[in-house]
């Protein structure tokens, strides 16, 4: 099937208040612009570079999620437009959003990133810096950062309960800061192999790569 025919099936079967984002990492700008032209604005790249580059090339009204691990030094060439970055994992990250958001004098939207997997190789935020970030963001010291919800990462496993488990504390956490913010309304989880378990736990935005655009290059 045509990448417009997948993105298809897959938006006739997920909740209207659940957002798609297309993973579109190393895949051309040839199968995004297909995308684009189906109607879909949301692609979701992990490399800084490759996004930017993307950027310049492809339609300016694409929303661009960041949704790898985030460099600080990388920031920087983000900061004029993406619309999302969903890997803030760390206080460093939100120190310098903050001041690359204000270099450009805009304000730039967040999920803040919580370790909820049982693998030690993902990143995120534990419960207690979690609740530090959420106080350093509700006393206003980012001014230039909008924090519009959270973000996971269920362990990679076959075992559909302990995905279950991750996601529904991810989504607790979510309702405990829920009131905190204006905009608090992206429970970012659920990818190509659990978002269908995400989207009964409470997810509203779902990253899905290979289900769209085939396997990876």
């Amino acid at each position: 099937m045509s990448v417009a025919e997948n993105l298809r099936e897959i938006k006739n079967e997920l909740p209207e208040h659940v957002t798609l984002v297309a993973v579109s990492k190393t895949k051309p700008n040839a199968a995004i612009q297909e995308a684009y032209d189906a109607g879909h604005r949301d692609f979701g790249e992990n490399k800084v570079q490759e996004m930017t580059s993307k950027w310049e090339d492809l339609p300016r009204d694409i929303h661009w999620h960041m949704i790898g691990h985030v460099q600080t030094n990388k920031v920087k060439y983000m900061a004029p437009f993406v619309h999302l970055i969903h890997g803030v994992d760390r206080e460093k990250v939100l120190r310098e959003v903050n001041k690359r958001a204000g270099n450009e004098d805009r304000k730039i939207r967040c999920t803040l990133q919580v370790h909820i997997a049982e693998e030690s190789s993902k990143f995120g935020f534990d419960e207690k810096e979690l609740d530090e970030a959420v106080k350093k963001l509700t006393e206003g010291l980012y001014p230039n950062v909008i924090p519009v919800g959270l973000m996971g990462m269920a362990t990679l496993t076959d075992d559909t309960n302990q995905i279950r488990k991750e996601f529904k504390h991810l989504k607790s956490l979510f309702d405990r800061y829920s009131g905190s913010f204006e905009e608090w309304n992206v429970l970012s989880m659920g990818m190509s192999a659990d978002y269908e378990i995400a989207i009964e736990e409470g997810s509203t935005m779902v990253r899905i790569g290979s289900a769209i655009f085939g396997a990876r290059d």
